[in-house]
């Protein structure tokens, strides 16, 4: 301010917008500041800069009290203008170019002499009205073009007139101080950048601090260079000439208004247009008119999709759909494949229970593996119907990753949107042949799978397992564990004792395969030969007799006998055991007859006897009295 300028009288002002445009008319320019290399730091307002309220002073807000008559600027305590009055009084100081709202884009209608019609979006278009002045520059524009204007007022015809963004800029200091006290928003050029932020021409030259500059890198920070953009004062210091700017503040409270604008028409359901800002690996965060969306990576495609990067990249344009919106907004799931066909409402129509298909195994669970039945369509292969003849324990022991499989529809729950697959039924069923080629009494080869404390599994057909029990093992001796006699692996011959198709169970027994005593002696034996032997029993014409251990003949008698059967001390039994085994040990090595020797068999005697015949195919051996 120019302190040699003497206070204007009351009576010469009319009203306050007056009184601030004939001090400004009557203010010699203030002198030019050197041009420092940087600006300088910001610091407090001395006593001769007028305080200010801080940026977020709004409207309502009361200004700071005005100096008093012993200051330089005397306004013979006028009263303090609010927000709406500070606008106008900024509005008369420009000459009627300053504008109330913020810049928009309109499109050059028509140019004339005098200025362009633009189209703004309202209801009638409106007038940019070129320079009167003859020193100043026309702005070179044509129909069709694109630019950005801000609405200054009405013509007395009625329709809007328009003004450049230029005109928002202020032009002296008693502007830039104007709009610091109200918090107004002003325009400015930025002309370069310094070290830690920008220079702006504001009118006067300011600095814009890079940390508010509303930009993440220096490289974004360059390209404001030549720009025009909209700011704050939030530091003055008029003795000094320092102007401090925000950029940032200003960028945020735009983008909270467009939030609200556009939250206010957002609902579930709502198809709208958004560009990809940024991904993650759970999704990608997409702008739908200045608000950031989560757009899921379960929601990018009805087929499962790992990489979000393999579908999306940054700057790519789609179409969503609002899924859910919460009551603050805060949170916006928007999803693109819920804009397509549901596979599972047609999936019924292709399958069904027992149908085959072909798939590959999307991904392995401890549990099972889940196989792409048709795109967006997954059914689950459980590790019980992955084979016939084991326990899979681990699904990555039968299948993997990207592999395809043939399997068979044993479920389908479409209500539920499940599928339970079977690997081994695509296989058939090796049961199915099992009664042809696993007879009862037939001899099969097979391997030991594994062992367990009362027998051991051996696998005679592919995928066809039977229990040898521990009991049927060996008839040598008697065993307290399977793996006294046997080994996983190994390769064994084994009897088939019973079959069972529909509990599918299978039996099987080693000791059934090893030579008895009796097959043993009809090898050797012949008819004619003489062998001693002992009175088991007595039947109606025939005499069962042992001559050998676990052999036993039967003898036909002259005359019929009651049949009998031995008492204890015939038999042997009990404490007789001992004297009768050693009594027949000794009559079969001498071949002497024991007691009894002569005259009528009777149970417990040891006799001679004579083979008359041997039906090897039954086991039988006939005798007679020697």
């Amino acid at each position: 301010m120019n302190p040699e300028t003497p206070p204007l009288p009351n009576e010469a002002k009319e009203d306050l917008v007056g009184s601030a445009y004939a001090e400004v008319e009557n203010l010699a320019p203030p002198p030019e500041p050197a041009e420092p290399s940087t600006p300088a730091a910001p610091k407090p307002a001395q006593a001769k800069a007028r305080p200010a309220p801080p940026p977020s002073a709004g409207p309502g807000t009361p200004m700071p009290a005005m100096p008093d008559a012993s200051a330089e600027d005397d306004f013979d305590d006028e009263e303090i203008p609010d927000q709406e009055e500070l606008e106008a009084q900024m509005l008369a100081l420009r000459g009627g170019s300053g504008a109330k709202e913020g810049p928009r884009q309109g499109i050059v209608v028509t140019v004339r002499h005098d200025g362009a019609f633009v189209d703004i979006g309202e209801k009638s278009e409106a007038f940019l009205p070129f320079p009167s002045s003859k020193s100043a520059e026309r702005p070179e524009i044509e129909p069709g073009q694109t630019i950005d204007v801000v609405v200054s007022g009405t013509s007395p015809e009625g329709y809007l007139l328009l003004a450049g963004l230029e005109a928002q800029r202020p032009g002296q200091w008693r502007d830039l101080e104007l709009a610091y006290g109200a918090a107004a928003t002003i325009v400015g050029k930025v002309t370069g950048t310094v070290k830690g932020g920008l220079s702006v021409d504001v009118g006067a030259r300011a600095f814009l601090p890079g940390s508010r500059s509303g930009e993440r890198d220096q490289a974004s920070l360059e390209a404001l260079v030549g720009q025009e953009i909209r700011c704050r004062i939030v530091q003055l210091d008029i003795d000094d000439r320092n102007v401090v700017l925000d950029r940032r503040a200003v960028i945020e409270e735009e983008r909270a208004g467009q939030r609200q604008e556009a939250l206010a028409g957002l609902q579930p359901g709502a198809v709208v247009r958004g560009v990809v800002r940024n991904l993650r690996d759970f999704g990608a965060f997409v702008d739908i008119g200045g608000i950031d969306a989560l757009l899921h990576v379960s929601d990018l495609s009805w087929e499962r999709v790992k990489d979000v990067a393999s579908v999306l990249k940054e700057g790519d344009e789609l179409e969503v759909k609002v899924l859910k919106v919460d009551p603050e907004g805060r949170r916006i799931s928007v999803g693109r494949k819920q804009l397509e066909p549901d596979p599972w409402t047609t999936i019924g129509e292709i399958l069904e229970v027992g149908s085959r298909i072909r798939g590959h195994v999307t991904r392995l669970k401890d549990f099972g593996a889940f196989v792409e039945v048709v795109p967006g369509v997954e059914g689950l292969i459980h590790v019980s119907e992955m084979a016939w003849n084991r326990r899979v324990r681990r699904p990555h022991d039968v299948v993997s990753e990207g592999e395809e499989v043939d399997a068979v529809v044993l479920e389908l729950n479409l209500a539920s949107r499940r599928i339970a697959l079977g690997l081994k039924q695509a296989l058939g069923d090796p049961w199915e042949r099992a009664e042809a080629d696993l007879a009862v009494g037939s001899t099969v080869e097979g391997t030991v799978q594994n062992l367990a404390k009362f027998g051991a599994f051996v696998e005679v057909l592919d995928g066809v397992e039977g229990l040898l029990h521990i009991s049927d093992i060996s008839a040598e001796k008697r065993l307290s564990h399977p793996s006294e006699a046997l080994r996983a692996g190994q390769k064994v011959r084994v009897k088939v004792l019973e079959l069972d198709r529909e509990k599918r169970r299978l039996k099987l027994g080693m000791k059934q395969l090893e030579p008895s005593e009796q097959e043993a002696f009809l090898e050797s034996a012949k008819p004619g030969d003489a062998v001693t032997g002992r009175v088991l029993r007595l039947r109606s014409g025939e005499a069962d007799v042992e001559i050998g251990e676990g052999v036993v003949g039967v003898c036909v008698l002259e005359e019929a006998r009651p049949e009998t059967e031995p008492t204890a001390a015939e038999s042997g039994t009990d404490s007789n055991v001992s004297s009768l085994g050693a009594m027949l040990q000794a009559a079969w090595k001498g071949g002497e007859g024991g007691p009894g020797a002569d005259g009528d068999l009777t149970v417990g005697q040891v006799r001679s006897f004579r083979i008359t015949d041997i039906d090897a195919g039954k086991g039988a051996i006939r005798l007679a009295q020697a």
